[in-house]
């Protein structure tokens, strides 16, 4: 019988397991403060919620819960699964919290938050609130599947912000003049684009710092489009009203309580939108072309010596990105309101990106975080309206607090593309 020596035998290698207590540590922190809304600063009464509008093909009658008890519940669950985050981590294969777990907490310290804050007000008009929370989320889900789209392919793209204003700029102008809110649009994306070449331009091909073009980018975009506003559209207003996509209802969908006036009665931007997350997630990991723009922004090296051209692909991915984000810009100005203002994208360039970031430079996630911080940012609005007791100073920076907490510590273990925001030389 043959003895197997040390050298002969095969060596086995163990995948390292990376166990992160970042998310287990911030759920800790709203379980607690959860518990401060229940037993620290309770409030009486009860909480309404309303889910049905006037068009609904049925009504469902309003909710009324004791705000005391069902806060008290919930808070318990919530310390419960911020307990189960660390067992989770400590004991499974993969050494990370379940995507179901974090956006069942989330979804639960919502609800605690919203019956906490409403506790013997008007009712919460939950569909309102949706249909709120879905229009400002649009151009940041736009945004960010224009950052997702450059940095997949290695070009960092910090200058969301100037081609949505740029975007919201051509659209208002184009529309205007022609009064046709489709061309207005066109314009948008030949907008978004002309921005995108420009960072391309810099960064591409004469290796300059890709943050510091997207910095630079959105301040210049900012200042001309202040400039042309004060100088032009204001001398002339009638460049500066073009007319609006109406909204469409989808028959019998539209009709559905809750979900039916939110996602099934919106405009032709709306729906881009949800054709625009599944054509990119699509795009990038279904076809040879997304095959291609992940090469390069992971390896570019690598995919040169197969016969990829890395300048020419991030080139026109850079582009695509920047027209996708300039169909955001237009919904500001064909959907929102029909007029362009002075910055009015209101720094939502800089919150898409922190959504490609959360959403850890996934077309899906990405605009699933986009949603996020749309509600936050409608919330404050909502909470205004029923008459709320939360100071309006909170509510005002409620959006960017949650933008924070979720690209600080919700996002645990992730990894930006290789090559990301690294120029490529050719050997």
């Amino acid at each position: 019988m043959t003895a197997v020596t040390a050298a002969s035998a095969p060596i086995v290698l163990e995948k390292a397991v990376v166990r992160s207590l970042k998310i287990p540590i911030v759920l800790d922190v709203f379980a607690i403060l959860a518990l401060v809304f229940a037993f620290g600063i309770p409030r009486s009464g009860s909480s309404t919620f309303g889910l049905s509008t006037s068009t609904d093909f049925f009504q469902i009658p309003p909710v009324t819960l004791p705000t005391v008890g069902t806060v008290v519940v919930v808070s318990i669950l919530l310390f419960a699964l911020a307990v189960a985050a660390h067992i989770v981590v400590a004991r499974s294969a993969a050494g990370k919290v379940p995507l179901w777990l974090d956006a069942v907490f989330a979804i639960l310290f919502l609800f605690l938050f919203l019956t906490w804050a409403a506790a013997g007000l008007r009712p919460v008009p939950v569909p309102g609130l949706l249909i709120g929370s879905l229009a400002l989320a649009t151009p940041l889900v736009f945004g960010s599947l224009g950052g997702v789209i450059g940095e997949r392919a290695g070009v960092v793209n910090v200058a969301i912000e100037g081609q949505l204003l740029f975007g919201a700029f051509s659209a208002a102008v184009v529309g205007s003049a022609t009064h046709q809110a489709v061309l207005g649009l066109l314009a948008a994306v030949v907008g978004g684009v002309l921005v995108s070449w420009v960072l391309a331009a810099f960064a591409i091909k004469y290796l300059v710092e890709q943050v510091i073009v997207g910095v630079v980018l959105n301040v210049l975009v900012t200042g001309l489009t202040n400039f042309l506003y004060s100088k032009v559209l204001t001398a002339d207003p009638a460049l500066n009203s073009t007319t609006r996509f109406p909204r469409v209802s989808i028959p019998l969908l539209s009709d559905i309580p809750i979900l039916g006036p939110v996602l099934f009665k919106q405009t032709i931007i709306t729906y881009l939108m949800y054709i625009a997350v599944f054509v990119t997630w699509y795009m990038l990991f279904k076809t040879r072309w997304g095959l291609r723009v992940r090469a390069v922004g992971e390896h570019p090296g690598a995919a040169d010596t197969v016969g990829i051209n890395v300048r020419r692909t991030r080139f026109w991915t850079v582009s695509i990105a920047g027209a996708v984000a300039g169909i955001g810009g237009a919904y500001y100005t064909l959907d929102a309101v029909s007029s362009f203002g002075k910055e009015m994208t209101n720094g939502a360039g800089f919150i898409a990106l922190a959504a490609v970031i959360f959403g850890r430079w996934h077309p899906i996630r990405a605009a699933l975080a986009g949603l996020l911080f749309g509600f936050a940012t409608n919330l404050q609005s909502t909470l205004g309206i029923i008459g709320s007791p939360v100071p309006s100073e909170f509510l005002l920076m409620l959006p960017y607090v949650i933008t924070i907490f979720a690209v600080a510590g919700l996002v645990g273990q992730s990894r930006a593309p290789a090559a990301d925001g690294k120029p490529y030389t050719t050997p």
